[in-house]
């Protein structure tokens, strides 16, 4: 018995391991009102962008667009005027195989040839909470540009102690469904509703 408690007491610790070492990050500040105000750009390398569509039912699919470039312009004392625009290259799409990623690009889904591009552009930030808030706005995606609705967290602040560029980071997740911006192949075999969640690090401009 003894022995269990103590392979329970191990477990407890080391699922809790993650959460504290977050917390306890000597550069990163989770303070929402210590951010510095100012203009940012997307910081690329640390973006990405992942999508999951339900595959026949059976199965969640999962896929990533890298490359992400863009600029935010943030105060925290008004997070309200907030602006933000992000550009994604299509042809960056990544799945777990490489023969999809082809099609993917391809004319029957996403034509990155014709649409190379997916962009968000920001009209309306409404807080929600001290770390939350909706970002409103346009996306463009497949040469369709619809409203969609981002609800973002905020993570943390500080110095980057390999850029030594200032850095915020910030998750965000949203639902759309594909066929909307005319992305119909399978539907409804492969799923319609398509759930985006994104972490975006950006760097403070110089």
């Amino acid at each position: 018995m003894r022995k269990i408690s103590s392979l329970l007491i191990a477990a407890a610790a080391l699922a809790a391991a993650p959460a504290t070492l977050h917390a306890q990050s000597p550069v990163a500040n989770p303070a929402p009102a210590a951010v510095q105000a100012g203009n940012y750009k997307v910081e690329t390398s640390h973006t990405r962008v992942q999508f999951t569509v339900s595959h026949m039912g059976f199965s969640d699919w999962y896929g990533d667009f890298t490359g992400a470039t863009g600029t935010l312009s943030l105060d925290p004392k008004a997070i309200a005027k907030a602006k933000l625009e992000v550009t994604i290259p299509v042809a960056s799409v990544s799945t777990t195989n490489t023969t999809l990623d082809g099609e993917l690009k391809s004319n029957a889904w996403f034509d990155a040839d014709k649409f190379p591009t997916i962009t968000f552009t920001s009209a309306k930030v409404t807080p929600t909470g001290p770390r939350t808030a909706l970002v409103a706005g346009n996306l463009t995606f497949h040469g369709v540009t619809k409203p969609v609705v981002l609800k973002a967290s905020f993570l943390a602040s500080g110095v980057n102690p390999l850029s030594k560029g200032y850095t915020i980071g910030f998750n965000a997740t949203t639902t759309l469904k594909r066929s909307d911006f005319g992305v119909k192949t399978y539907v409804p075999l492969i799923g319609d509703e398509v759930t985006l969640r994104i972490s975006a690090a950006f760097e403070k401009a110089q």
